[in-house]
């Protein structure tokens, strides 16, 4: 009997070290909020996140870990050891902020005003990001109270995921380039997004390309001018422009593999000519391309690459495209979600997961996926009593998120790690 009840005490050992217990939930919730409510006030923009960033280096060398700060300009990396060796796992928060002016009647809204591209800006947290930094923050202090696991936690906290300013570096991308994944070698990461227009207690995610991959591309249609009575003496870039525009939607239209998945073409800004009797001698263009397959991205590229100087040689004239990558496609590694989705379920009721459609927004932290398996889920910021349909966009001065949320980010992602772990 005495051999029994020691195994079964063993076994409950073994079961329970992965599971965090209620009151540390409840001690930590405070703290998140109120470190979100201090950072929500003091909002930074991209590159600029200095306070911030002090104040999560500050937080994590207080729990003993190992702890790195100006990676890709103001970016923090703490590691946390477990007790044996094992796996290990990234965590990702992005800390920056945008220059939207804040609406809201809060005690804590952002008064703050910053300097972006020579001009004074208002500043907010617009997005939410200053939730990421205090989940982060309260997983951060969870893990390091209950380190009685194999392996080891990588707390990555990254500024610029709005884009560094034009003529500067940063980000994700700067953050691999770096070495963050490395020195220990990362074996998966995790990360989410408060979401508006989803509430309090749900989680949404997608398998695959959750994501859009953002591209930039510049075409620029060279004809020749001639005064506006006479378009026959022309090679007129205006109306060469309109057929390539037209012939990017085959791209989307007869080109991609849509019942696959979604594709964008935009153009967004198309400049040429001065004068209303003047047929001008060159256009420019420039415009988005969102994809959320990989070939379907490459695709594009290549025929976009053959099909506007084609057009543009069917009526005299030249044209050049430049494509420039803006963030890859935010792909959650299959294996991986098919794996930690029981541990969602568990956290936050089965009936809470939601199985969403692709979004063609972007996100950077899709290069961290593109070089270890990764899962990026939605946490639901929308009050209960207000319509998801009515909930603020993002990135607009009314944006706003339900403190009453952040706890279930924090049970997500420190269980994710926990279970990833065992």
């Amino acid at each position: 009997m005495k051999h029994f009840l020691s195994l079964i005490a063993l076994l409950i050992g073994f079961i329970s070290w992965g599971q965090i217990s209620q009151k540390s939930y409840s001690k930590i919730e405070p703290k998140v909020i109120e470190w979100r409510h201090d950072i929500h006030q003091n909002p930074e923009l991209s590159n600029r996140e200095f306070r911030t960033a002090e104040k999560v280096a500050k937080h994590l060398k207080s729990l003993g870990m190992e702890v790195q700060t100006g990676i890709a300009h103001t970016g923090v990396v703490g590691l946390l050891k477990g007790k044996r060796p094992g796996k290990v796992v990234a965590l990702r928060a992005d800390m920056d902020a945008l220059p939207v002016e804040e609406r809201n009647d809060l005690p804590y809204r952002s008064k703050v005003i910053g300097e972006y591209m020579g001009n004074k800006v208002p500043v907010m947290h617009a997005c939410g990001h200053d939730t990421h930094v205090a989940i982060l923050m309260g997983v951060a202090e969870i893990l390091a109270k209950n380190n009685d696991f194999a392996g080891s936690v990588k707390f990555i906290f990254q500024p610029a995921e709005e884009g560094p300013p034009p003529g500067e570096t940063g980000a994700a991308k700067m953050m691999v380039e770096q070495g963050v994944l490395e020195t220990p070698k990362v074996d998966a990461i995790f990360g989410l997004h408060i979401n508006s227009g989803t509430h309090v207690g749900q989680i949404n995610y997608k398998p695959g390309g959750a994501m859009a991959a953002s591209q930039r591309f510049v075409i620029k249609v060279m004809g020749k001018q001639a005064h506006g009575s006479t378009p026959w003496q022309s090679k007129d870039p205006i109306v060469i422009a309109a057929q390539i525009i037209d012939g990017l939607q085959t791209l989307v239209s007869r080109d991609s593999e849509l019942t696959k998945e979604a594709a964008v073409v935009s153009v967004g800004s198309i400049h040429g000519g001065l004068r209303f009797n003047i047929i001008p001698e060159d256009v420019e263009m420039i415009g988005t391309i969102r994809t959320l397959d990989p070939e379907m991205k490459e695709m594009i590229r290549e025929r976009m690459h053959v099909l506007v100087p084609k057009i543009a040689e069917a009526y005299g004239a030249k044209a050049t495209v430049e494509i420039q990558d803006g963030t890859a496609i935010t792909f959650n590694d299959l294996d991986l979600t098919k794996q930690m989705l029981p541990t969602l379920e568990k956290v936050a009721g089965k009936e809470n997961i939601n199985l969403m459609n692709a979004v063609t927004g972007a996100e950077d932290f899709s290069y961290y996926q593109e070089k270890v398996p990764g899962l990026f889920f939605f946490l639901g910021g929308t009050p209960l009593d207000m319509n998801e349909e009515d909930a603020p966009s993002h990135h607009t001065p009314d944006f706003i998120v339900d403190d009453s949320g952040l706890l279930l980010g924090v049970k997500a992602l420190t269980q994710l790690t926990l279970d990833y772990l065992e």
